[in-house]
């Protein structure tokens, strides 16, 4: 059986694209079935209808509350009947009603090897306080932030030279590969949460 996933994007889409790639091998175990977003003309929307994905868009300000957008994208991503649904560059927090409906089923990234340096700004954190090392984390989305059981990490050492941005853009490629790499295992074996553990097959 095919996984069937729905990704969330607020922005350009590059880790979409390593995602819909990726599924275009049937043995990658994973289809990308529709691809939402918080706003429009966004070229993540657009790469999804080059790849002949359903789209669509929900935007925060067209309801008159946020419990209200919060069930509106809850109903729309139950709709498509995934088995995963995925935040890349997703810049909004979804809800209770979201959270409940798909418990330990949505996926985040985090560019920092949590629970070091949570928020937004993981590798200027880490760049500050000085480590030798950082990298990324996959998990499961909670209601706190960047708090939900962990998936996988991924290491990423930090040269003497590294800028922000220097050290974010390696992490950005370790973050895509970690995910492209995850979503595929998790569709083909299944998985398990126990506590804080997640445990694939």
């Amino acid at each position: 059986m095919t996984a069937r996933v729905v990704v969330l994007v607020s922005g350009s889409g590059t880790t979409l694209q390593a995602l819909l790639d990726a599924a275009a091998d049937p043995g990658y175990g994973a289809d990308v079935v529709a691809v939402g977003a918080d706003r429009g003309d966004i070229q993540g929307l657009t790469r999804a209808e080059k790849a002949g994905v359903p789209t669509f868009v929900l935007p925060v300000a067209d309801y008159d509350t946020r419990e209200a957008w919060d069930a509106a994208l809850t109903e729309e991503v139950a709709s498509h009947d995934p088995h995963l649904v995925v935040s890349a560059g997703f810049m909004k927090l979804v809800g209770p009603a979201f959270l409940s409906r798909f418990q330990n089923r949505m996926v985040n990234s985090h560019p920092a090897l949590l629970p070091s340096f949570p928020g937004m700004h993981g590798p200027r954190d880490a760049l500050e306080y000085g480590v030798k090392f950082t990298g990324c984390t996959l998990f499961f989305v909670d209601a706190g932030v960047d708090t939900g059981p962990i998936i996988d990490q991924r290491v990423v050492p930090v040269e003497p030279t590294d800028d922000v941005s220097q050290l974010h853009e390696r992490i950005k490629v370790a973050e895509r590969d970690m995910l492209v790499d995850s979503i595929g295992r998790l569709a083909r074996e299944g998985w398990t949460v126990t506590g804080r553990k997640v445990s694939i097959p």
